[in-house]
């Protein structure tokens, strides 16, 4: 939301989970919320508790208008997002259906899209008793009606376990991947879908394997959920980027490379460096780079040529006649 108002051009959005101490297994331990096996069984039938895990993930965001005009490659596309509280509730462990369902469709208001336009959800899914039927039935009742195709359900948490802080951006991840690769992973030790929620209420579908996520006549999305102990709810919803555009080198005849070091024998030990990479990149792309993203140090040269001229100038060490020098 900084993004869109201006008040930043980039930001860091990510989390940090180190378990230093036990408090936290102590904790859940004594509340009989973790599993006996350590594993999370994401809405399976074997699901008794949660497994803890250490992470740490962050994502570097920019207007989409920005990155693309900066020719930087683009993963994902942050569609919309919601945050809101559950307020009043059963109790810290116990997670809100109705403030799930209305951060789903604040989510989906803030993207302008309709809930089947949505394919896949990375769900919070820590693998609780209590928890995961809540969120399924919140999923049934958002995206799991009057849709042709069925939502994919799927937590990370069975892969890594539950890094806290760091759960969000972990799902966050997962869905770039997933979208890079074209395939939606499997949820793991839940083969057998959890008979605490009723599956036929709407049009929900367990990834008990993996599933195909090809490339279709819209972009392909996916909603993310992250949800706190202390009653906040986020989600995100992540969309496919669009097609980055080939350009084709447009530059002809010489080319200008920038050199500089601080002393004569570091302009001649940069260039026979360069010299050395530089064959297989294109010509003007080396010269942009040189000029606009190295500093501009005491003693300096300028390779002028075509490409292998510009090379051979560089591997005689900045001293052939293509090149002209100076401090």
């Amino acid at each position: 939301r900084s993004l869109r108002s201006g008040e930043c051009s980039m930001a860091l959005a990510g989390g940090v989970t180190v378990m230093s101490t036990p408090q936290v297994f102590l904790d859940f331990s004594r509340q009989q919320g973790l599993a006996a096996d350590g594993r999370c069984k994401s809405f399976g039938a074997g699901a008794d508790g949660t497994g803890w895990a250490e992470g740490a993930g962050f994502l570097l965001l920019e207007r989409l208008s920005d990155a693309v005009a900066a020719g930087h490659p683009v993963l994902a596309v942050v569609r919309g997002t919601a945050v809101n509280s559950d307020g009043a509730s059963n109790g810290l462990t116990a997670p809100s259906a109705p403030a799930q369902r209305a951060v789903i469709r604040a989510a989906l208001a803030d993207a302008g899209l309709g809930a089947s336009d949505v394919d896949a959800v990375e769900a919070h899914g820590t693998g609780t008793r209590l928890g995961d039927p809540i969120e399924a039935r919140a999923l049934l009742d958002t995206y799991g009606q009057d849709r042709s195709a069925p939502l994919r359900l799927g937590s990370i948490k069975s892969n890594i376990g539950h890094t806290q802080a760091a759960a969000g951006v972990a799902g966050i991840i997962k869905i770039v991947e997933a979208l890079r690769h074209g395939v939606l992973p499997r949820t793991l030790h839940a083969e057998t879908a959890s008979p605490h929620v009723d599956w036929s209420a709407g049009a929900v579908s367990l990834l008990t394997e993996p599933a195909a996520w090809p490339e279709g006549q819209r972009p392909r999305r996916a909603g993310v959920s992250s949800f706190g102990v202390s009653g906040t709810n986020a989600h995100a919803i992540i969309e496919e980027p669009p097609a980055a555009e080939t350009v084709e080198p447009t530059h002809s005849g010489p080319v200008l490379w920038a050199l500089s070091g601080h002393t004569p024998e570091a302009l001649r030990g940069q260039a026979a460096r360069l010299a050395g990479v530089v064959a297989d990149h294109d010509a003007a792309d080396v010269g942009l780079t040189l000029g606009s993203a190295r500093a501009a140090l005491a003693h300096r040269a300028v390779v002028l040529g075509e490409h292998a001229s510009a090379v051979r100038a560089l591997s005689d060490g900045a001293e052939s006649p293509e090149v002209v020098a100076g401090t």
